[in-house]
């Protein structure tokens, strides 16, 4: 059973990208190469992130991660969590002072769940935040609030923004084997840093394996789901998400992005993700017409919720 589910996860993350429409050569050089694992990196002023391993049939490393934001008031955002060693757990604390600067830890992506009950009994204290998904499944963290509330996606803000992608499923993302499509952007405007999971994926120096699937060095795609169950199964939803990536770009002038598959590009990411958009537009194209062959009415499945609002963090 582990095997075969392994097995789907390795279907739906190593689509070559060479096969994917979307898929882009990094536009500019990336200050950020070879990090090594569990390990705290400066990327700007006030964050930092931390690449940790995941393995797919216990041999390819996809890799995962977890950035720390430091607010004004000198305490700390942890976003997103990772599997901890002594050494991650040590920089840690010198940072936090054992944890106690330590505001918040929020989960951004519905199906990144493994490494939080770890985490919480580390760091107790703190108030916990996550997907809906997140407070379905691990419930024995107390949970603070859910990101699905609009109001805890500003609670930080001017110093952190936070915004759900429009015409994907956020609540309750179908299949679970393959639909790891949408997850919270967090956006740090003091260090134009951008986080995201597993929406926008970047590799910097993929592995043998990954190069034998079509991964070339520096490629940025979309995650593959997009190209079945990533959105929403109408005409619509690709262009209701390209739209809010388009007032991503607008509202946010990133300059790095931390992605959770597979790395870190410093520098020039945010003319990346602009290509990589404007490369996707005959892929938006592509699905928009399959949708509507297949769902003439536009009508959602059961259990999936209308998310539309493309501007702003959909608050209005």
């Amino acid at each position: 059973m582990i095997f075969g589910l392994s097995s789907i996860l390795f279907r739906s993350i190593f689509q070559p990208f060479r096969t994917m429409a979307s898929a882009i050569p990094a536009q500019t050089p990336n200050a950020a190469q070879n990090l090594d694992k569990n390990e705290l990196y400066s990327i700007g002023p006030g964050f930092w992130n931390v690449r940790g391993r995941f393995k797919i049939l216990k041999l390819i490393d996809i890799e995962t991660q977890m950035s720390i934001i430091q607010l004004r008031n000198g305490k700390f955002l942890v976003i997103d969590t990772v599997e901890m060693n002594d050494r991650l757990r040590q920089e840690i604390d010198q940072l936090t002072n054992n944890g106690e600067k330590i505001e918040a830890v929020i989960a951004t992506h519905p199906f990144h769940t493994l490494a939080f009950p770890a985490f919480y009994q580390l760091y107790p204290k703190p108030a916990y935040y996550g997907t809906p998904r997140h407070l379905r499944r691990l419930t024995d963290i107390p949970w603070k609030g859910d990101l699905d509330d609009c109001n805890i996606r500003k609670k930080w803000e001017p110093e952190v923004e936070m915004r759900i992608p429009a015409g994907a499923e956020f609540i309750n993302p179908q299949p679970e084997s393959s639909n790891h499509f949408i997850s919270v952007f967090v956006y740090h405007p003091a260090s134009r840093t951008l986080h995201v999971d597993d929406t926008i994926m970047y590799a910097e120096k993929p592995g043998f394996l990954l190069k034998v699937f079509g991964y070339k060095d520096g490629a940025m795609a979309f995650h593959p789901s997009i190209k079945n169950a990533g959105l929403h199964p109408t005409a619509e939803a690709p262009y209701l998400f390209r739209d809010w990536m388009r007032n991503v770009l607008k509202d946010w002038p990133f300059d790095n992005i931390c992605c959770a598959h597979m790395g870190v590009k410093m520098g020039g990411a945010h003319a990346d993700v602009s290509a990589l958009l404007e490369r996707a537009e005959p892929l938006f194209d592509k699905i928009s017409a399959k949708n509507k062959k297949k769902n003439p009415s536009g009508e959602l499945p059961p259990g999936n919720h209308p998310n539309i609002n493309v501007s702003g963090d959909e608050c209005g």
